[in-house]
């Protein structure tokens, strides 16, 4: 009875949630984004970035695309590495606190994103309720409250360079500083989600929530998938709807679904699907309808966001397109300026445009995950498409993959070269491997003219990966976990040329 009554007040809560505060913004575009631009602007002038950039002055957009360069994290280290050695007012107004640790899977390096007391509240937590009042507006049935929310959480720690300041994975992030009360509806318990080693932690949440009400799950598909299968490993169920009765969505983000769905129509048959777009800098969108695919870009939580055409990324000042500008089904590179103090960032993703009333996008690609190496241009988007076709063809399932380039040598033509694990084989590799090239000429124009007779482009190489090789080399790497992912698409050789060696060994 008390769970009833639960679930019915926090549906009325977010039903008049979405209608008072989610829906007015998307109709006020432009006018939206123009207020939040002038409040970082006034937000940050007094901070030692706003003073060395004249954000006094500051009073267009326009202003601020002419004075201030497009910046990558390298070029913003500068200032990050002040923070993080506990200096106040550098690139937002007072002390920061925590860092979004987030690195790539192939080098050393990490990033540290500064986590502003506003960008915390007023941007990752303000989304995250908007969307669960968007999930409630088209769900009106939903029992979520009636059982617990799990989610895949990462880990943190105290700053090495500050003991007043921590730093880990964004969802340690979200999970350390959530009210207290969200802890009666999450699972696991924060002492088993927050575990540093990734393979004790899935053991751990295995065990506890097996026992649990789910009603929701939140996390990267890559490793949901691996703690799904550990369930029902441990429970010899044939899948996970038999161990929660009562789950019925997923919220997804990090990587695209289109590789994993296969696998969770299996693991999860009756389930419900919501993708949402929330990284380190920032909770970016999410899916408002369940059978459109194109995510609703969150205009009125600290984010001011410029869309960069993609030939015009290597440019300091770039042309920036306005909102009212954009078109249907072009791509774009994304640029933002935010309530944690990113200033013109080049976020690394390219997003095409789906809608403009509301404004929707999907995510495209990573402006550093492409192949170019022959005019190809192409991206992950185009390869997840394809393989998705032909696991569909075939019977297949895939479980990850990567591809690279092969240079000109001598009087022989270029090509692609391709490493794919999958949960289950096709019943026909050859005729796999025939329709993913075919495809991706059929959604690629640019990909067909250089395959054309195998001038440019010869049919590409594949190497069949044994089940847990990507698993085991990330690893080695001590990347398991978290948001941690396989890079897709390189335009070098270095990445395939280390796989290969691990393959061959």
């Amino acid at each position: 009875m008390f769970l009833n009554f639960i679930n019915f007040v926090g549906k009325k809560y977010f039903q008049n949630r979405y209608l008072k505060q989610v829906l007015p913004w998307q109709n006020q575009p432009i006018e939206t984004q123009k207020q939040v631009f002038q409040y970082l602007i006034s937000q940050a002038q007094d901070t030692y970035f706003g003073k060395k950039h004249h954000f006094s002055k500051i009073q267009h957009i326009c202003d601020f695309q002419k004075n201030i360069p497009v910046r990558s994290y390298e070029a913003f280290y500068e200032y990050i590495d002040k923070i993080l050695k506990g200096e106040e007012n550098i690139l937002w107004k007072g002390k920061t606190k925590w860092f979004a640790k987030s690195s790539g899977t192939t080098n050393a390096k990490s990033k540290f994103i500064p986590i502003s007391k506003e960008s915390l509240y007023d941007g990752h937590f303000k989304a995250g309720k908007d969307m669960f009042a968007t999930y409630f507006h088209f769900y009106p049935d939903s029992n979520l409250y009636k059982g617990k929310a799990l989610s895949i959480g990462g880990s943190h720690q105290i700053n090495p360079f500050n003991e007043h300041s921590q730093y880990g994975d964004l969802s340690a992030v979200l999970i350390q500083n959530m009210p207290s009360s969200y802890e009666l509806f999450r699972t696991p318990p924060k002492k088993i989600a927050l575990m540093s080693e990734w393979e004790s932690k899935i053991e751990a949440m295995a065990n506890y929530t097996m026992n649990q009400n789910v009603t929701s799950i939140a996390g990267v598909p890559t490793w949901t998938v691996v703690l799904i299968q550990k369930i029902l490993e441990k429970t010899q169920k044939n899948h996970i709807q038999e161990v929660w009765k009562n789950l019925e969505v997923f919220f997804h983000g990090a990587v695209s679904f289109i590789p994993y769905k296969k696998q969770f129509e299996i693991l999860a048959p009756k389930l419900r699907y919501m993708e949402i777009y929330n990284a380190s800098e920032g909770y970016f969108a999410f899916q408002t309808e369940p059978n459109d695919p194109g995510m609703l870009l969150l205009l009125n939580h600290g984010i001011f966001y410029e869309f960069i055409p993609f030939n015009q990324l290597e440019k300091e000042f770039p042309d920036s397109i306005p909102i009212q500008d954009l078109e249907v089904g072009k791509t774009y590179a994304l640029v933002i300026s935010t309530n944690g103090g990113l200033w013109r960032y080049n976020i690394g993703d390219t997003l095409t445009i789906t809608q403009k009333s509301p404004l929707k996008i999907i995510i495209s690609g990573r402006t550093k995950h492409f192949i170019n190496a022959f005019g190809e241009e192409l991206m992950v988007g185009n390869t997840d498409q394809a393989l998705a076709f032909a696991c569909e063809k075939t019977g297949a399932i895939l479980k990850d993959y990567t591809a690279a380039p092969i240079y000109f040598q001598n009087n022989d033509a270029g090509g692609h070269e391709w490493i794919i694990e999958f949960e289950k084989l096709p019943h026909d590799t050859s005729k796999f491997f025939e329709l993913l090239d075919s495809k991706l000429q059929e959604i690629n124009t640019d990909y067909a003219a250089k395959r054309y007779k195998n001038m440019a482009l010869r049919f590409p190489v594949f190497h069949i990966a044994p089940q847990g090789f990507f698993y085991q080399w990330l690893k080695s790497k001590g990347k398991l976990g978290g948001q941690h992912k396989v890079p897709r698409l390189s335009n070098d050789r270095k990445l395939i040329e280390e796989l290969l060696s691990l393959l061959n060994s």
